[in-house]
Formats: structure tokens, sequence, C-alpha cells
């Protein structure tokens, strides 16, 4: 695993808004993922992990394979292994989920983009 426990609690700053792991233990992660006006997650998947996402503030508007919905406060969304998923918001306030990763390997490198508008 690439993340130790004492980067729980510390926030990274992303161009599209930022994300604090708040547990990690063997098989499990959770983090809060804060999007900003304007930002948008890479269309992803994962090759390791599962992902539940729990909505718990503002309207984020999320991608999950062929399907793209905007979410209110207390919807879930659950994304399997290798699904594309990305999460947007349209909004003019910050969206707010909590993220569960599921798996043998939670590392940040478990990321395969597809598209980046960020060019990462």
């Amino acid at each position: 695993m690439t993340q130790h426990i004492n980067e729980i609690g510390k926030i990274y700053h992303r161009p599209w808004g930022s994300y604090q792991t708040l547990a990690l233990e063997d098989g499990y992660q959770v983090k809060s993922i804060t999007v900003n006006p304007a930002g948008r997650l890479s269309l992803q998947k994962h090759t390791h992990r599962a992902e539940h996402w729990l909505v718990v503030k503002g309207s984020p508007t999320i991608t999950v394979g062929n399907e793209t919905k905007t979410y209110q406060v207390g919807e879930k969304i659950f994304i399997d292994k290798e699904i594309l998923h990305r999460a947007e918001n349209l909004t003019l306030e910050p969206a707010t989920f909590i993220e569960v990763q599921l798996g043998s390997y939670l590392g940040e490198d478990d990321i395969v983009r597809v598209e980046d508008i960020y060019g990462r």
C-alpha cells in the first residue's frame, strides 16, 4: 500500500478539489472527497478495488458506466472494479461525498485514467 497511517487526516489538493483519508486498514479505505464548482475528476477505473460513494453535501453529477445522473445528499452509488466512472460539480457550491474503497490493493496508482481535462 502506498499510503501510510500517518497520512490519515491530511488534506490533498487537486485541480478539481480535495480529498482527505479518514480511515485506512487492510482491505478498505475511507475518504472524504470535495469537488469544487466546475471541478471534474478524470474518467477512470480501478483494477483492484470497488467503491461506494455517499453524497453528504451538494449535488454532484456522477457518471458510472454509460449512466450520468445528478445525485442529492443521502444518495449512494456503487462502482465495481473495472467500471468507468467520474464525479463532477456543475453547481455553484462545493459537493462532497464519502468514498469507501474495498479491495486487495488501495494505492493511488490503481487509477486508470481514460480522459482528464487537467492533462494528468
